[in-house]
């Protein structure tokens, strides 16, 4: 009967429907001006999961080095950068877009989530340029010492951004 009385605009159907309507936008946040980004209150929860996750996946590829199993360092690395670009895609279009416009009339705000911003665009082609070089470090044990070198530059700089993004930037977005 509910789905005759919304074809034929029965009003108490068109007003329940509208009301779910009302009520998941609310849930869902307020939309970015200019966009349809909307704020995601669990955004920040769920980024930080993601930062758990990529520290736990480093840490086993450093463990896979330290114990001389390039192979599973090797499968690691590939795992750690599927992970790695989906968070960043999911970063670049539900956080940073939506700041760009929430902040748009905070000049020093904006100014500040520009700059991490760019930072992580660097940080990105960095970590990029390191998986490519040991895709396959697993058949090519000669790269171990440079691997290791390079494994606890790009730990450095990944502990230091993430640090930065949670008590910096996320809180900007809530």
């Amino acid at each position: 009967m509910f789905l005759l009385d919304f074809l034929f605009g029965k009003s108490e159907s068109n007003d329940a429907q509208v009301q779910v309507n009302v009520d998941a936008q609310a849930k869902q946040g307020a939309c970015a001006p200019g966009t349809g980004i909307h704020h995601d209150p669990d955004l920040v929860e769920a980024f930080k999961e993601d930062h758990r996750l990529l520290l736990e996946i480093f840490g086993a590829i450093d463990a896979a080095r330290r114990a001389g199993d390039l192979l599973t360092a090797q499968t690691r690395l590939e795992q750690f950068r599927m992970v790695l670009q989906d968070h960043l895609l999911k970063e670049n279009v539900r956080l940073y877009v939506y700041l760009e416009h929430q902040l748009a009339n905070d000049p020093s705000s904006h100014e500040l989530m520009r700059g991490f911003r760019h930072e992580m665009d660097a940080i990105g082609k960095v970590v990029v340029g390191f998986l490519g070089k040991y895709k396959q470090i697993g058949i090519h044990p000669e790269l171990a010492t440079e691997f290791s070198a390079d494994l606890a530059a790009i730990g450095q700089a990944l502990a230091g951004r993430i640090k930065r993004e949670e008590e910096t930037l996320y809180p900007m977005y809530r």
